[in-house]
């Protein structure tokens, strides 16, 4: 299925997962209160001589009062519980991976694993038109990795030392596209709203473990008609029988939501690298594996339908398992499969990529000063973009295949060595962020650097000095790559940092008194990337938000270029594509005015966002050729809308 049929899907299951949830919530009810009701039918007991445990003892103890009271405890119980979990989760992904015991991996590592699974999950990003997710990697000897966040903004990929350590690199690609389809697909947003819920499920269970540890203090049976000692170990030992059912249900709510999942990504990283052997072998590798996919981490079994493979061992029944048999999954990417468990462990992975890079990322005394010169990264960038070009983009968005890898690996190459170590320093990075705001008028951008001076940190402005020269001849269609490259390293900005960063943004922006769409688009998205911009729920159709796309399209029509009549053939072009019209709007220079526009064009329903995508591709292709800078213009709205687009390709790719 195509990224908003799968978008739309993944939030329609959201309610299945309600359902399911209200029914174990009301299986829970149930249990709680026959478990409350034997207890205090037992206490009620104490002065008998003889404990009654018959039926119509039990029953008399039930009332409509105990059944309310126990149906609105075990409610606040769950919601609570519920809340809790979500809050701890609010940071994004990077919560479960540290949950795990997982380490982030420093972006300028000299270890050569580590090196090729950022170079992997690099690729698969600006394949696939994502901003670069942190990687962060867990010291377990077996095969397993997951994707965890609610955005793309805040995903991260985890994997195991025992992944990076024994596949190859086609088998590391193979897991890493599975991964992504998680992300592409709504999967891992929902994967998280999951673990939330579940938790409320389980608070009961945990509550029981309580009680019952609280009676290694208490002496049971202090006479011979107090036996409160056993009715509260009745009562623990009952909540511990009721969070194994909620932990039943719990699994069984999984395993309905995830286990589809599971064969549907498979397929997705087959379509990613079309090498069907690389998640194929990766899968295999598992099975022959001492300790296949299961982790020892203590919160594994809470986090487990994240994982690529089977992270905890299964229950009495494969019903209960998160994940599909491995073997059927191994046969259906690889349907000559011999059904054999044989495979050859590499002793060192021997990888191109994985040498550390050459170069300390010094300035060398031959860098020229700010000024013109040939633009640095042409060349294997070239290419003739057309209207087929921007329909491919869509149509591929959340299912990218072999063109777009190597796309992205033509574009990792094109980027000067210097200029990628750069962005992968939180200090470089910043001042890599700050020249692409940079003027190519030399005495506006004297006085933005004037400017920028009274409010930068002294290592950072020394960085933009550096590299700025380099970076003002970068090539349009290498400075969206770079940006997204240089996402993890903005994330990891202290709260305090960011905000310094985003004045120093903003300092430069206004330097010369006006906005242009370049600095608009380009703050935009850094900012919808590396901080959360909620917007609301996605509830909103197309035609709620006419005036919106009239800005949204005048704005993109009017993009470097000044003639009235092309304006009005481009807006013509788009409004073919929607149910009304559109007309040139005088004043389209508010900026504040446009980010209300896109923060509510946000709010489209999935499956009203291609008719917006593809108005604006029609919009920048209405003369029949894509200017380069129009097609990384539309890529990074595109992302501002949530919409991951992969890069445009020629006709000839």
């Amino acid at each position: 299925m195509d990224f908003f049929t799968a978008q739309d899907h993944a939030r329609r299951k959201t309610g299945r997962l309600v359902v399911l949830m209200v029914l174990a919530v009301l299986a829970l009810i149930v249990v709680t209160t026959l478990a409350i009701a034997i207890a205090l039918h037992l206490m009620g007991e104490q002065s008998a001589t003889q404990t009654n445990l018959s039926a119509q003892g039990m029953w008399s103890a039930l009332s409509i009062e105990l059944v309310i009271g126990v149906a609105i405890a075990v409610l606040a119980v769950v919601v609570l519980g519920g809340l809790f979990k979500r809050s701890q989760l609010r940071r994004g992904g990077r919560v479960v991976a540290e949950a795990l015991g997982g380490r982030e991996i420093n972006l300028n590592t000299r270890d050569a694993d580590e090196r090729r699974i950022l170079n992997v999950v690099e690729e698969m990003a600006i394949a696939s038109g994502t901003p670069v997710p942190s990687v962060y990697v867990l010291e377990e000897e077996s095969i397993n990795a997951f994707a965890a966040g609610y955005q793309t903004n805040d995903a991260v990929i985890g994997i195991t030392r025992g992944t990076i350590r024994n596949l190859t690199r086609d088998e590391l690609q193979g897991v890493v596209a599975h991964e992504f389809s998680h992300i592409l697909h709504g999967d891992m947003r929902l994967n998280m709203r999951l673990i939330s819920i579940l938790h409320g499920i389980l608070i009961i269970g945990l509550l029981g473990g309580t009680l019952l540890r609280s009676m290694r203090f208490r002496r049971v049976g202090g006479g011979k008609r107090d036996n409160s000692g056993a009715v509260v170990l009745a009562l623990g030992a009952a909540l511990m029988l009721i969070g194994y059912a909620g932990t039943f249900f719990g699994n069984l709510i999984k395993s309905a939501v995830s286990r589809q999942r599971e064969y549907l990504a498979d397929a997705s990283a087959v379509q990613f690298t079309r090498n069907p052997k690389g998640i194929g072998n990766a899968l295999v590798k598992i099975g022959s594996h001492s300790q296949g996919s299961q982790l020892q981490a203590t919160q594994a079994a809470e986090f487990s339908h994240l994982f690529f493979g089977q992270g905890v061992r299964q229950g009495f029944s494969q019903m209960m398992a998160t994940h599909p048999p491995i073997k059927d999954r191994i046969k259906r990417v690889m349907p000559d499969w011999n059904g054999r468990f044989e495979v050859t462990w590499p002793i060192q992975q021997a990888e191109n990529d994985a040498t550390e890079p050459e170069g300390n990322g010094e300035r060398s005394e031959a860098e020229p000063r700010f000024g013109s010169g040939t633009a640095t990264g042409t060349g294997a960038m070239a290419a003739v973009l057309t209207g087929a070009s921007a329909q491919t983009a869509i149509n591929t968005m959340g299912q990218p295949d072999q063109r777009h890898l190597n796309q992205a690996r033509a574009t990792l190459d094109a980027l000067p060595e210097r200029i990628k170590i750069a962005a992968h320093e939180p200090h470089a990075a910043r001042a890599l962020i700050y020249s692409l705001l940079l003027s190519q008028d030399k005495t506006m951008r004297k006085h933005q650097l004037k400017a920028l001076h009274q409010v930068a940190l002294p290592d950072v402005y020394r960085a933009l000095m550096d590299y700025g020269p380099e970076m003002l001849r970068l090539d349009v269609q290498l400075r969206l790559p770079l940006i997204e490259l240089a996402l993890p390293a903005l994330r990891s900005l202290s709260m305090e940092q960011a905000q310094h960063f985003r004045l120093c943004m903003e300092r430069l922006i206004e330097a010369d008194g006006k906005v242009s769409l370049l600095e608009w688009t380009l703050y935009q998205l850094v900012l919808n990337n590396i901080s959360k911009q909620g917007s609301g729920p996605a509830n909103l159709k197309i035609n709620d938000l006419q005036r919106e796309c009239q800005m949204l399209l005048t704005v993109l029509a009017t993009a470097g270029q000044d003639d009235p009549v092309e304006i009005s053939a481009a807006l013509n072009a788009a409004e073919s594509e929607l149910p009304f019209s559109l007309r040139v709007t005088d004043d389209i220079s508010d900026m504040r005015a446009l980010s209300l526009a896109v923060e509510r064009l946000r709010r489209l329903k999935p499956l009203q966002k291609p008719t917006l995508l593809q108005a604006m591709a029609r919009c920048i292709e209405h003369s029949g050729r894509i200017l380069p800078a129009e097609a990384e213009l539309f890529r990074a709205m595109a992302d501002i809308l949530d919409c991951p687009m992969p890069p445009l390709l020629s006709d000839d790719a």
